[in-house]
């Protein structure tokens, strides 16, 4: 399949599509496929963002990951619960994209209020309770491009953001953007 140069597009060139849950829908006047949602929960941290962070933060656990993408020693699994254990020192945070991310939002949120640093990937989703109630509390580093998540051929279909929770970070309204 050829690539096609860059054509921006305006609202009035995509045309009205009924939205269905967990689908994506081609609409006939772009070719473009309009991810209204993703089956997907769970995307693997990109190595060469993790790299960058864990140069800055020196994580000492994972506490939403697998045995595949674990990017830590200690990491937390299904299995274990992440939710469940107590977060301490320096974690990492990709938890699944999904309804429960509030959850997860509201463990790092509280965990940092006990003394540990959350450094958390997850879609920027600013139009959401979590975000309002949890991530904009904390620092948050909007990333410039979509991230390509572990083991996909194209860039995620939305914007992802880092959300630092600690004691320094907490209530300070500090955002910034990352340039990958």
């Amino acid at each position: 399949m050829g690539s096609r140069p860059y054509q921006p597009l305006s609202l009035l060139s995509l045309k009205m599509v009924k939205a269905q849950p967990n689908r994506a829908v081609k609409t006939k006047a772009a070719g473009l496929f309009v991810h209204f949602s993703s089956e997907k929960r769970t995307w693997e941290t990109p190595q060469g963002l993790f790299d960058v962070l864990n140069e800055e933060f020196h994580f000492e656990v994972d506490v939403c990951a697998t045995a595949e993408n674990s990017k830590c020693k200690k990491y937390f699994s299904p299995r274990d619960d992440g939710l469940n254990q107590e977060w301490q020192g320096l974690c990492w945070m990709n938890p699944p994209y999904g309804r429960e991310i509030g959850k997860w939002m509201k463990k790092a949120f509280e965990s940092a209020l006990a003394g540990a640093t959350v450094v958390c990937l997850v879609p920027a989703r600013t139009d959401t309770a979590w975000w309002f109630d949890y991530g904009a509390q904390g620092e948050i580093r909007f990333i410039r491009a979509r991230l390509k998540f572990g083991g996909s051929r194209n860039s995620a279909p939305f914007p992802s953001a880092v959300i630092i929770f600690s004691r320094k970070t907490l209530f300070k309204g500090v955002v910034r953007h990352i340039s990958l």
